[in-house]
């Protein structure tokens, strides 16, 4: 191909994009290391919460169990106070008698119902702190894990910066409709704005092109030629 000055400048652009494409990608390519521990993590979190929402629950119940518990003994030992200062004939004493016994009765009850719940709320309270255990050994190698990938992701954006300089200044020197009907054409076509010819098809469509679209396309005058099938810009290479 002929030096074709501006068109050669946008097809380095093109090549810049795909370049920065790639790095942008790559960026996005956690290590499997680091993914399996954030989803560690997150397993974690997620049964730490789900058991803390249980053991909260379980300890409500318990505090109330334990409020009507206590409310239910306290009637007792009055009734049982006022029997002794009341109760001076046999029936006076068996009605009190009953209501320190039914008291009594709803006491043990509650008591009975009490014991699973401390049993349950002992083993919740040993799987969050196993969780929690388990969630401070991952945290350091989480940490370096991120640390790590941090670099690498600054690795890549520093390796970009000399790409991105460059398209700045190949940009500054081109017609900035060229440049734009470029960019619009490479969002709506996959990131590809300009296709080569090859073999006298696109590379973008694989449509078999006429022979003056080729010629022209090869005179790689500004501005360039489009495909008839795919709209992208249109280079010679050989």
């Amino acid at each position: 191909m002929s030096d074709t000055g501006p068109f050669q400048r946008l097809y380095r652009v093109q090549q810049l994009d795909l370049d920065l494409d790639r790095l942008r990608a790559e960026e996005g390519n956690v290590p499997d290391a680091l993914r399996d521990a954030r989803a560690g993590q997150e397993r974690l979190n997620n049964e730490l919460e789900d058991i803390e929402i249980a053991l909260e629950g379980v300890e409500k119940s318990i505090r109330q169990l334990e409020q009507d518990l206590a409310g239910t003994r306290d009637q007792a030992q009055r009734a049982r106070e006022e029997q002794d200062k009341n109760a001076f004939d046999a029936r006076t004493q068996s009605q009190y008698g009953s209501r320190i016994q039914m008291l009594g009765e709803r006491a043990e009850e509650m008591e009975e119902d009490l014991s699973p719940l401390r049993e349950r709320q002992r083993d919740l309270s040993a799987k969050a702190a196993d969780l929690r255990a388990e969630h401070r050994a991952l945290r350091p190698t989480l940490t370096d894990l991120e640390a790590q990938d941090e670099a690498r992701v600054q690795a890549l954006r520093d390796q970009g910066a000399g790409m991105r300089d460059e398209r700045a200044a190949l940009v500054a020197n081109l017609d900035s409709r060229t440049v734009k009907e470029y960019d619009l054409i490479r969002r709506a076509k996959k990131g590809v704005g300009i296709a080569e010819i090859q073999g006298g098809r696109c590379t973008g469509c694989n449509v078999n092109l006429p022979v003056n679209v080729q010629q022209r396309a090869v005179q790689g005058k500004m501005p360039p030629v489009k495909c008839p099938s795919c709209g992208r810009f249109l280079i010679r290479l050989n």
